[in-house]
């Protein structure tokens, strides 16, 4: 379980440092505002990021996610209990899961139509979403377990 909570809380760190960076005002992978926002946003006719607070209220979400696997396994102190964790970490799984067969409907590519976001969004974000899912459903799992 140490191996999948440590993955998990590393990707979910970066994802993190990514969104910080956003609303700092970076626009890597694009070279401008309307270049990022169709890389990694994708809505239709988007020209620009999210709001800093947007960007911030996400990565405020990601941090909490990337303590939550830690938690789990023990590494994160915490006055939860163990089930209430799992329970929590089911929903996170779902949250996480739903967003990434979301990326593979015909529905989510009408609302996300901007390239490259929906070339990226098919190759590496819902994947990583479905994989991300994945290892929190594992370790909720587990965390139900004696």
């Amino acid at each position: 379980m140490i191996p999948v909570a440590f993955a998990l809380a590393a990707v979910l760190y970066l994802l993190t440092s990514l969104h910080v960076y956003w609303g700092l005002g970076g626009v890597w992978p694009g070279t401008d505002q309307a270049s990022c926002a169709r890389a990694v946003a994708g809505f239709r006719g988007v020209d620009t990021m999210p709001t800093p607070f947007a960007c911030f209220a996400v990565a405020a979400c990601l941090m909490l996610a990337t303590l939550w696997p830690l938690a789990l396994v023990g590494i994160f102190a915490t006055p939860f209990p163990k089930a209430g964790l799992a329970s929590s970490a089911l929903m996170i799984a779902l949250v996480f899961l739903g967003r990434g067969i979301a990326g593979f409907t015909p529905g989510w590519r009408r609302l996300t139509p901007e390239m490259p976001f929906a070339r990226l969004d098919r190759l590496y974000y819902s994947p990583l979403c479905l994989a991300i899912g994945a290892g929190f459903a594992f370790l909720a799992i587990k965390g139900f377990q004696p």
